[in-house]
């Protein structure tokens, strides 16, 4: 997910999005324990949209809006 999709997002559909990316990182998690992932870079792209979602919810919570 680009950073523009998540910004036109309201906070209660970041939640839920970021719940979800949790989720699949976990279920990739569980899945390359077993053998049964074979590509890695998964794991990656999971961890860069969760911390996406964690700074834009941090940035509405100090009420800091970047000008684009």
């Amino acid at each position: 997910m680009t950073t523009v999709e998540l910004r036109s997002k309201s906070v209660e559909e970041l939640k839920n999005e970021l719940g979800n990316l949790k989720e699949a990182l976990f279920n990739l998690k569980f899945r390359a324990m077993l053998g049964q992932l074979e590509d890695t870079s998964q794991f990656k792209k999971v961890k860069v949209d969760i911390a996406r979602i964690h700074t834009i919810l941090g940035e509405r919570d100090l009420e800091i809006h970047k000008e684009p």
